[in-house]
């Protein structure tokens, strides 16, 4: 069933010409290539975002409607265990992608906030699987290592029209993302939702792939949705809070 949408820190930024600047006062986001010098100090061990609060023990299930109409699962759970990247703290959130019952890809995510608010991608270890053998590791990222960034995916303050990067390793991981409103509804498996962050997501790797994600203020993703360069759609169908 497809869903009805209702048009739905003490960080610092090495910037081009060397110059720094604090990211969340002076406004300025991660783009493209730019380095960026994490400081562990200015981490906090909670998740509490208001567009994606990721609390031990909170559960998204998902339904993926790809190519041709096959449907896949998303489990998406956020772990008690943590993990230390560039000397932060990371909260584990790992996704599970299976048909039918069969494990298609297994991923970890490494994400955490700083004190400002900005919610951080600092990588993935992701296999995928055919017929239970793992066949490609392809994904796989983690900050500092190999020259690889981190990224934001949620920025402390969302305005319309900002423009960041998720992740770069270059060649291989290389998303972004721009807000595109605050003042969507969506309506879905799960229920109706108002006042809906909507980013566009883009990647230079796949310049003709664009795709519309949505998030629900206290729940998080609620919709994802192809607008170019694919079918794929992604609704939220259950979600239970960690406590």
């Amino acid at each position: 069933m497809r869903s009805n949408i209702i048009l739905v820190a003490a960080l610092i930024v090495t910037a081009c010409g060397g110059a720094t600047s604090t990211a969340p006062s002076a406004g300025l986001l991660p783009q493209g290539s730019e380095p960026v010098v994490l400081d562990p100090a200015d981490f906090v061990a909670l998740i509490d975002h208001p567009y994606w609060p990721m609390t031990p023990g909170s559960h998204w299930v998902y339904r993926e409607i790809g190519p041709g109409g096959g449907e896949l699962q998303v489990d998406i759970t956020v772990l008690a265990e943590t993990k230390v990247i560039l000397g932060i703290t990371v909260t584990v959130i790992h996704d599970v992608v299976s048909r039918d019952g069969e494990l298609i890809e297994d991923t970890f995510d490494w994400y955490a906030q700083d004190t400002a608010g900005n919610l951080w991608y600092l990588g993935e270890d992701t296999k995928e699987y055919r017929d239970g053998v793992v066949v490609s590791t392809g994904g796989s990222w983690q900050a500092g290592v190999d020259g690889a960034q981190a990224g934001i995916i949620l920025p402390a303050e969302p305005r319309v029209g900002m423009t960041y990067r998720q992740e770069y390793y270059a060649g291989k991981a290389e998303d972004a993302a721009e807000i595109l409103s605050l003042t969507e509804r969506v309506e879905g498996p799960f229920g109706s939702f108002t006042d809906v962050l909507m980013t566009k997501d883009f990647t230079p790797l796949s310049p003709n792939l664009v795709e519309h994600k949505f998030y629900a203020k206290g729940i998080g993703v609620v919709l994802v949705f192809d607008v170019s360069g694919g079918t794929d759609r992604e609704e939220l169908v259950t979600f239970e809070p960690g406590r």
